[in-house]
């Protein structure tokens, strides 16, 4: 189907104009923005842009977040710091939102930051496909983190792949320190698997550790590649053979990196037409006898 009618521009001092150019009262809409790098300026054009849509008397406004901005920052981890990803949460619902559908949350728990109804899905069932259409050889599935065991153990078990963990501590925001491997890496493939990388700090140090225990080959599988300056260098430099991901942010083009993008296009709009006619998006990840998560 179209995409339905608007204009948004800016006025000369910056701010953001939204008129809504077609008819929305009384239907249901779904307003689709990544909210990547620059996050602030496209967090705030969606909450201007829901405003339109609820004044203009639309029946109800779900928005879709293939990356969900601020997620990192979702608890108190130092005293004095804000709990931003809930902020974002209570803002959506404030501009109008009425349900959010997402993607692969960098913390499932931020479900539970909103009282209106949460879509969560998982890029992993098109990550599944095309890794398996590679028919890599003795494949290990290693998380690069603790925080990552549960969406490696999830990859393994469809894949039918052993399962290795990497033991990490972080100096910085930009910097890691990898410290040791569970698991049997030697003579084996590597898929590294993580929800997000900017920096590619733990990705990249979990790649050389990955070498120096002998893996043949290393390739990576990220949901959400933001990737900056640093991280776009430390993957030219890296021991990554293949940086798998999906196209839910918005990335320059860049040289020098084997880099795969497969879309989730097909996945968000399929969840979005399920929610139109109140039908289960749960049974999206059912396959092979389980779940994805």
């Amino acid at each position: 189907m179209e995409l339905g009618r608007c204009t948004v521009s800016a006025f000369p001092d910056g701010e953001t104009f939204v008129k809504i150019e077609e008819n929305v009262r009384g239907e249901d809409v779904f307003l689709v923005q990544s909210t990547s790098p620059p996050t602030n300026h496209y967090l705030m054009e969606m909450f201007i842009m829901m405003d339109a849509l609820r004044r203009a008397s639309a029946a109800r406004i779900t928005t879709v977040l293939p990356f969900y901005g601020y997620a990192r920052q979702d608890r108190k981890d130092q005293p004095r710091v804000p709990i931003t990803a809930k902020l974002v949460a209570n803002l959506l619902v404030a501009a109008g939102a009425n349900r959010v559908l997402t993607m692969d949350l960098h913390a499932q728990q931020i479900q539970g930051f909103f009282d209106i109804p949460v879509d969560h899905l998982y890029a992993a069932p098109v990550m599944y496909e095309y890794i398996k259409k590679k028919n890599l050889k003795n494949l290990v599935v290693v998380s690069p983190d603790v925080g990552g065991l549960k969406m490696a153990y999830a990859y393994s078990q469809v894949l039918d792949a052993d399962l290795a963990i990497v033991a990490k501590r972080r100096k910085s925001a930009t910097e890691v320190e990898s410290v040791s491997v569970i698991g049997e890496i030697a003579g084996k493939s590597v898929l590294l698997v993580d929800d997000l990388t900017e920096t590619a700090g733990t990705l990249t140090m979990a790649a050389s550790l990955m070498k120096e225990k002998g893996a043949t080959e290393v390739l990576a599988c990220v949901s959400h590649a933001i990737l900056n300056d640093l991280g776009i260098d430390r993957l030219r430099k890296s021991n990554i053979d293949e940086l798998i991901t999906t196209d839910t942010v918005l990335r320059p083009k860049f040289d020098g990196v084997n880099i795969t993008t497969l879309s989730v296009a097909a996945l968000l709009g399929e969840a979005i037409k399920r929610i139109h006619n109140n039908s289960s998006v749960n049974s999206l990840f059912e396959f092979k006898g389980g779940r994805t998560s």
